[in-house]
């Protein structure tokens, strides 16, 4: 299996029920995609930013999401709520 962890930079002022939104409706844009096992939304406990756990199968099916028509038109709607960009980090799991 194949983990990426993203770090959202900050929210714009007044817009975070349009990134809740927006991440609502890419998780049903992104789960018609082969190899696509989850993403879930984190907030954090004591304040900070939001994080999100995306799986996959493996990293090939990832890189064809992340690289797919559909994730750039996704990208594009939401780069205009951060304050930043997002930070990802990549995993293989090895126990689980």
């Amino acid at each position: 299996m194949f983990v990426v962890i993203i770090n959202f930079p900050p929210i714009k002022e007044g817009k975070d029920a349009a990134f809740r939104e927006w991440f609502a409706d890419t998780n049903k844009e992104f789960g018609s995609f082969k190899g696509f096992i989850g993403r879930r939304l984190l907030k954090p406990v004591k304040g900070g930013n939001y994080a999100a756990i995306v799986e996959h199968e493996s990293q090939e099916s990832f890189m064809a999401m992340h690289e797919s028509p559909a994730h750039n038109e996704a990208g594009k709607r939401v780069g205009p709520l951060f304050d930043g960009s997002a930070s990802p980090q990549f995993y293989e799991v090895i126990i689980g």
